[in-house]
Formats: structure tokens, C-alpha cells, sequence
């Protein structure tokens, strides 16, 4: 599998979104939506996504009793979306009740579970009272999400190298992909686009670096240049 880039549209509303995607070059395959946006706009979001025939990666991060989590990845799956993150430490009822859900739709969406947030380092870790090291907690999560029928992980890059060699077949999506020049921004565990191929990652999540960019088209250029780097 050729790694995927995922632009993140990480916009307040769906004319800035449309804005974007007006600015964003059309080879782009694969769009981000997340939380802001969605909570703005509900499902209505996705159609401009859908009338390009874009490929969808609904980040909301599920996290609640088994049941609303299936019923919330069905309806998810209704509105045509590829892809869907739950969180991992929901534990193995709900991630099993995920992963059921989507195997039974008419377009099954794939489902990654998240570790740990990119945003977290180990000292936050002490804070939550989790005695674990970042590598171990992503490495438990993912061994509890993957034998539950989870599809992949959520991970940053320098998990990512033990993740894949743990698990072969898991799709591995990164967040945090900087180019070596780039604002890091409230990310702590960032990495290149290339750093993140060599780990092992299926789909790299880029926000920032390309829709604040002058010229998104040369930053989203650069960014697949040092991805084929990696190949």
C-alpha cells in the first residue's frame, strides 16, 4: 500500500471549508473532518467532500458505552465515510461493538482506534496516573484494540516503528507530520513525512503546514516528494 496523505480541514465552518478545498489542489485524495467542523455543521459537512468524490476520515474519537459507539459508526458509515477513530482506552466491549458495526454495513467504513494523542507527552501521562511509558501504553492499547477487530492505530511516528512490527497488516494513521522547517504548533511528538513512511505509516495526517500555507500546492508537493523518498 502506497501511503496516503490526509489533508486535515481543520476550519470553523463549511464556507472555509469550501474556500479550502477551491485552494487545495484536486489530486488531493483524502480529507480530514473533525470535531470543530463537524459540531458546526453536522453531517452536511461531508457533502462537498462527497460530490468531489473525496475519501472521508471522520475524526470524531469515539468514546462512550458500546452500544452509542456502534449505532454512532453505523450512522457515520450511512453518510459514506471511509474512515473513523474511536479511542482505544474506551476498552474491549466498545471496540468490539465497533468493529461489529462496521462489518455490518452496506460500505463498511475502517476503523482506527488512537493510543495516545500526539498532543501528550510523558509528564502528562504522570498527571492521568498512567504508570506507563508512551511506547508501552501505545503498544498495550494497540495489542487490546487489534485482537478486538479493530482495522488500525492512530499513532504518532515514533510509536509507529514497533506498532507495524507488531502488527503487519493494521493501517497506522500519523497525525504530526511536520516538514523539517515546520511549526510544531501544540504537537509534541511530530515527525517528517518521510520519517513517518520509514515507521511504517499507511496514512499521514497533515493540517496546518498545507491549509495555512501561501501555496498549499507547493507545500503538498514538497510533502509527497519526501514521502517517495521513503518508498
Amino acid at each position: 500500500m502506497n501511503p496516503a496523505l490526509i489533508v486535515a480541514l481543520d476550519v470553523p465552518t463549511l464556507k472555509e471549508m469550501e474556500d479550502a478545498l477551491n485552494r487545495l489542489p484536486e489530486t488531493i485524495e483524502w480529507y480530514k473532518v473533525g470535531l470543530e467542523i463537524f459540531c458546526a455543521e453536522g453531517p452536511a459537512v461531508l457533502e462537498p467532500l462527497k460530490r468531489r468524490n473525496k475519501k472521508i476520515f471522520l475524526d470524531l474519537k469515539l468514546h462512550d458505552i458500546p452500544q452509542t459507539v456502534a449505532n454512532a459508526v453505523k450512522t457515520a458509515a450511512s453518510h459514506g465515510v471511509n474512515l473513523l477513530t474511536v479511542h482505544a482506552i474506551g476498552g474491549r466491549a466498545m471496540l468490539e461493538a465497533a468493529a461489529k458495526a462496521a462489518r455490518e454495513c452496506d460500505n463498511p467504513p475502517k476503523i482506527v482506534a488512537v493510543t495516545t494523542l500526539t498532543s501528550l507527552g510523558q509528564d502528562d501521562f504522570q498527571d492521568l496516573g498512567i504508570e506507563r511509558t508512551i511506547s508501552e501504553q501505545a503498544l498495550a492499547l494497540g495489542e487490546l484494540a487489534i485482537s478486538s477487530g479493530i482495522d488500525g492505530l492512530v499513532t504518532s511516528a515514533h510509536e509507529a516503528g514497533a506498532l507495524r512490527e507488531r502488527f503487519p497488516e493494521a493501517l497506522l494513521v500519523t497525525p504530526g507530520i511536520r516538514m523539517p522547517d515546520g511549526d510544531v504548533g501544540d504537537q509534541k511528538r511530530v515527525a517528517t513525512p518521510a520519517f513517518a513512511v520509514q515507521q511504517g505509516s499507511t496514512h499521514l495526517v497533515v493540517g496546518r503546514p498545507i491549509m495555512q500555507a501561501n501555496d498549499p500546492s507547493a507545500v503538498t508537493a514538497a510533502i509527497l516528494a519526501d514521502i517517495k523518498t521513503a518508498l
